[in-house]
């Protein structure tokens, strides 16, 4: 269940989050980011997934829920990338 935001996150969204760039490869986890439309299934939020491309401004991430394989288009706004 998502939580509320803290102070300093509620608001307007800060640009850096809007327009980072990921590249293919890399790990990041899926965080439902309320305040923007567009979202992906609340049953995904908190999953770890794989860039496997980008779509325009949006990236092709790549995770598993169950025994399947998915792919979801989001933009980048809903990843934050993965140390490690």
């Amino acid at each position: 269940m998502k939580k509320r935001k803290t102070t300093r996150e509620k608001g307007k969204l800060r640009l850096g989050k809007a327009f980072q760039e990921l590249k293919k490869g890399e790990k990041v986890a899926l965080i439902r980011d309320l305040s923007q439309k567009g979202m992906f299934p609340k049953q995904f939020h908190g999953l770890t997934g794989v860039i496997e491309g980008k779509r325009g401004r949006a990236y092709i991430v790549k995770f598993k829920n169950g025994k399947l394989y998915k792919n979801l288009i989001l933009r980048p706004v809903h990843l934050r990338k993965i140390k490690g």
